[in-house]
């Protein structure tokens, strides 16, 4: 499961996944991990060797069934003739022999059974009925439509139906079906049920996508889940939507403020269900409204491509210096959502996202954890990389540019060993997806149901989309990574400054990358080695800037000028803190090899936390035993030219402007210069 721990502040990085290895936050969960329990097995391997992806053994092996007890409030569809609920488990232990434990959330009562969170959680449920809804849409399972429907109920059960907090939904469930408000550690809200929240658009997601599956086979249970839909939506117009149109200040910056828990990406989520239910359910205003307005608010959360996210639609209305990969589904909602709206401008920000900030991911890093804004939680998981690929299919297959397409499959190829481990994240034999992906290349071999469930939709849409699943399996190493990288403030070569070490790296709404910054009070300077490299390269000074601050700073390369930066955003807002940690570009660019940079702060105090360097022309160069893609990104205003080497006979090129039009497709086989658009790429294929 995935959620932040608040609805008002999210911590750094907003993360609860499926108990992944010691890293950062994450290294906090692990000591939640409950005491081992439940049934231990090994997925079964796949019946047969197919050309597909999707493998269901290990998710089937988390399912387990629960008898709920009578709870004013909590009921399903048809509970008194089918009294069993089909659910999750939350967590699976690697044993030391391959099998796996299931386990709950938090530590375990001996004496009672129940976990301090519980054993089974309405995220996990929601996002597990959408796999068996996809399975079973995809392939005629009748196993997967029988899961689904079971899942479903579930969903509802935790859904509550009457009383102050109607429409809204429990998080958590005991082993033995008792409901579990208020978990230890606390979520927001508390009681779970008592606001908007990431599991009650999870729950719409699923409703959604179910409805639209159920409505011609059962029409009775579709239904059902029509009015569970109108249910929740009637919350949501009482807890957000009731301030469609007005906005607040995110230091000094406007954005909306009916969001599901201030998040696009919360939001997003609702908007894939209401997508799914809109597009079946013709006639339904209430729920057309509530699809219009929550994907007009993830539409403003879009950024600039010119700067600091490079595009990205960020995910949270409370703090400008927070990106993460996990639940990052904003572009898929956005272009699911103009399909079915007729609104072509919805697909717009998420075509530029597409474009411009998934080659700045793939050229760097990959699709960490938190960029806050400097790529601070590398840790990689599964929700991350799925909501990557997510996104990029649902803009290709909106119409908005058949690039996405490509990008999908350089970014599905981390399961299948191209990231820094080298190793397969996902077996299609057993269909289990581990947990994480450290920044040192450690595999956290836990499977938990957040990561399987993401494991297998990003599988079900290869297996969809079989030529984009042809070249993501294809590629099982990085060669190189050649994008974005950091420089350390206090890294630098000298300084008159002094290097600070807050109490905490979490401002309420960014992190100091390495914990530490460097201060330069007035007259104060700092050189800083950005590497030897010839290639010419953007810099991003990233520092605290201050609620209409006075603090200037001036940037040179030997005798040349780069510009000279104001450190200062406008009122704090709805925002954790006054202030805000961003990057801001320079008027120049530097080629490193020329030498340091040096920064000298003009007036009152700089506080440099890192600089952010970009290449004008970055690389990916991912392979396999029979295949080599090198994605190709220029971050100029301008057109650049290069050179392409085909590794074997030939390779296809094919070149896309930076609003992700074709431009150029050919075949070559031998050195040939191209040139690329201004913001465009170019994918090699061989």
């Amino acid at each position: 499961m995935n959620h932040p721990s608040s609805s008002v502040a999210r911590p750094a990085p907003r993360t609860r996944t499926a108990r992944p290895a010691v890293s950062l936050l994450l290294a906090l969960v692990l000591a939640l991990a409950a005491l081992a329990g439940g049934a231990a097995a090994r997925p079964a391997p796949a019946a047969a060797a197919t050309t597909t992806v999707t493998n269901l053994a290990h998710l089937d092996f988390l399912l387990d069934d629960v008898r709920p007890k009578a709870v004013t409030g909590h009921t399903t569809y048809r509970l008194a003739e089918e009294p069993e609920l089909k659910v999750p488990w939350t967590y699976a232990d690697r044993k030391d022999d391959g099998t796996y434990s299931r386990v709950g959330g938090g530590d375990l009562d001996p004496k009672t059974g129940d976990y301090s969170q519980g054993a089974f959680n309405t995220d996990d449920i929601a996002r597990a009925a959408v796999v068996y809804l996809r399975h079973w849409r995809q392939t005629g399972s009748a196993d997967s439509r029988t899961k689904a429907y079971d899942l479903l109920r579930a969903v509802a059960y935790l859904q509550t139906t009457s009383g102050p907090s109607y429409g809204r939904s429990v998080l958590w469930m005991q082993a033995d079906g008792t409901l579990n408000p208020s978990a230890e550690p606390a979520e927001l809200p508390d009681p779970s049920d008592s606001a908007d929240s990431y599991w009650q658009a999870r729950s719409l997601w699923a409703y959604g996508e179910g409805y639209a599956a159920f409505k011609g086979e059962d029409p009775a249970f579709a239904r059902f889940l029509r009015d569970r839909i109108r249910l929740s939506v009637r919350a949501l117009n009482h807890d957000v939507l009731a301030r469609y149109g007005d906005y607040e200040k995110a230091d000094g910056v406007k954005v909306p403020s009916w969001l599901v828990v201030d998040g696009a990406d919360a939001s997003a989520e609702a908007v894939l269900g209401l997508s799914a239910y809109v597009g079946a359910a013709k006639g339904d205003d209430l729920a057309r409204d509530a699809l219009r307005k929550l994907a007009r608010g993830i539409a403003a959360m879009a950024t600039d491509p010119d700067d600091w996210p490079y595009g990205a639609v960020l995910p949270w209305a409370q703090s400008r210096s927070d990106w993460h990969a996990w639940s990052s589904q904003q572009s898929a909602a956005l272009a699911r959502s103009s399909k079915v709206l007729g609104k072509p401008s919805l697909l717009e920000p998420a075509v530029t996202e597409a474009m411009r900030f998934d080659p700045t991911l793939l050229t760097s890093s990959g699709a960490d954890n938190g960029w806050l804004p400097a790529p601070v939680e590398t840790v990689q998981i599964a929700y991350g990389v799925d909501s990557r690929v997510q996104s990029l299919l649902a803009v290709a297959d909106a119409g908005g540019t058949k690039a996405a397409n490509e990008l999908a499959g350089l970014e599905a190829a981390w399961f299948f060993g191209a990231n820094r481990s080298g190793k397969a994240m996902y077996d299609p034999a057993t269909g289990v997806t581990f947990d994480g992906l450290e920044a040192d290349g450690r595999i956290n071999p836990n499977s938990g149901a957040e990561s399987t469930i993401h494991g297998l939709l990003t599988m079900l849409a290869l297996d969809a989309h079989p030529a984009v699943r042809a070249r993501a399996t294809a590629l099982t190493s990085v060669v190189s990574r050649d994008g974005l990288r950091v420089v350390e403030a206090e890294a630098a070569t000298s300084t008159t400054g002094s290097v600070v070490t807050p109490e905490s790296a979490w401002t309420g709404e960014s992190s100091w990358s390495g914990g530490k910054y460097l201060a330069l009070d007035a007259g104060e300077t700092a050189t800083l080695d950005l590497g030897d490299g010839n290639v010419p390269v953007s810099v991003a000074p990233v520092t605290w800037q201050e609620e209409d601050g006075t603090a200037r700073s001036r940037w040179t390369q030997g005798d040349g000028r780069l510009g000279t930066l104001k450190h200062r955003v406008g009122d704090q807002g709805i925002t954790a803190a006054s202030g805000a940690l961003l990057p801001q570009g320079l008027d120049r660019t530097v080629v490193p090899g020329d030498g340091p940079v040096t920064v000298v702060a003009q007036r009152d105090t700089v506080e440099l936390d890192a600089v952010l360097v970009r290449p004008l022309l970055s690389s990916a160069v991912l392979k396999g035993a029979s295949a080599t893609t090198t994605l190709l990104q220029s971050a100029s205003a301008e057109r650049q030219s290069t050179q392409v080497v085909p590794t074997g006979a030939s390779a296809m090129v094919r070149v896309y402007d930076g609003r992700g039009r074709l431009t150029k497709s050919r075949t070559i086989t031998a050195a040939t210069s191209i040139r690329l658009p201004a913001h465009g790429i170019v994918v090699v294929a061989e």
